[in-house]
């Protein structure tokens, strides 16, 4: 197994959505060009490639009807951050790109700090840091 991630996405917007993302400090990945109109994004430093495609286009390789993720939760994509400054700044890029922030900042069981948005199309995700001298133990 190569131990690459694909995340893929369904989008109603693709350009919207490059735009929601670019501004959360994702990377345009330059190696992937399609004439779907679908896009790939880099994240992180592990290099998880995020896959957007049209809502129709998803759907056909699905082989299932899309989910209206504004209305429901298939799932929440989490992200690591370094620093709780990392996660405010997650949730006010989000919000000033378009998103919404469902569960603001904060403190979670003494040793985690976080965060949870939804992007244009209501994928949510969440930022979280852990301080791991923190973390109960056993």
């Amino acid at each position: 197994m190569s131990g690459e991630l694909w995340l893929n996405l369904p989008v109603r917007d693709l350009e919207r959505a490059k735009a929601f993302y670019t501004q959360l400090g994702f990377r345009l990945n330059e190696q992937y060009a399609s004439k779907d109109g679908s896009f790939s994004m880099i994240v992180g430093n592990n290099q998880v490639v995020l896959m957007f495609f049209p809502e129709p286009l998803f759907q056909g390789f699905a082989g299932n009807t899309v989910a209206d993720s504004r209305q429901g939760t298939e799932v929440l994509i989490s992200l690591g951050a370094n620093s709780r400054d990392e996660v405010d700044e997650f949730a006010l890029n989000a919000e000033r790109a378009g998103g919404m922030v469902f569960s603001g900042p904060g403190e979670r069981d003494g040793w985690m700090y976080g965060c949870g948005f939804a992007d244009p199309d209501g994928h949510r995700w969440n930022a979280l840091y852990m301080d791991m001298s923190k973390m109960p133990q056993g």
